[in-house]
């Protein structure tokens, strides 16, 4: 059996080139989209109903790849760049705060990171249905996923 993503790949090409623009503009890197996006998986609410039928980002798996953002971030910077993170705080002075017990530890960023990863991977997905409905394909795509 096919699935039903499968199906779609070229479109999914597409519509990455078509989005990079938006990942340029958040506060991950490319390298961390990659990894977001293969921590995300995507389905099709209501498929049973062409009139409410849509395509969500199921991030559930995507919080188990949060503290791997900051890894990556620290490679890019030890190869001489990349975007830099202000709203990730560090330096001497946190390292302090989060020894001491003082702050939040990184737990707020943690979180902001993870909300801005569920709103950019839904806005991908609300990318892609526009996409396949533009195509002609979005009525395809949605018996494709019922079965």
């Amino acid at each position: 059996m096919v699935h039903w993503t499968d199906s779609i790949v070229g479109d999914r090409m597409t519509v990455d080139r078509e989005f990079n623009d938006h990942v340029m503009n958040s506060r991950f890197s490319s390298q961390e989209w990659g990894l977001i996006m293969t921590a995300t998986e995507f389905e099709i609410e209501n498929a049973d109903d062409p009139d409410s039928a849509r395509i969500v980002a199921n991030t559930e798996k995507v919080p188990q790849i949060i503290p791997e953002l900051d890894n990556i971030r620290k490679q890019m910077g030890a190869m001489g760049g990349g975007q830099q993170d202000s709203s990730s705080g560090g330096g001497i002075v946190d390292s302090i705060k989060g020894a001491l017990g003082l702050g939040d530890g990184g737990k707020q960023s943690q979180q902001e990171k993870l909300e801005d990863a569920e709103r950019l991977t839904q806005a991908y997905a609300d990318a892609l249905q526009e996409h396949l409905e533009t195509k002609g394909k979005w009525e395809q795509v949605r018996v494709a996923y019922q079965e």
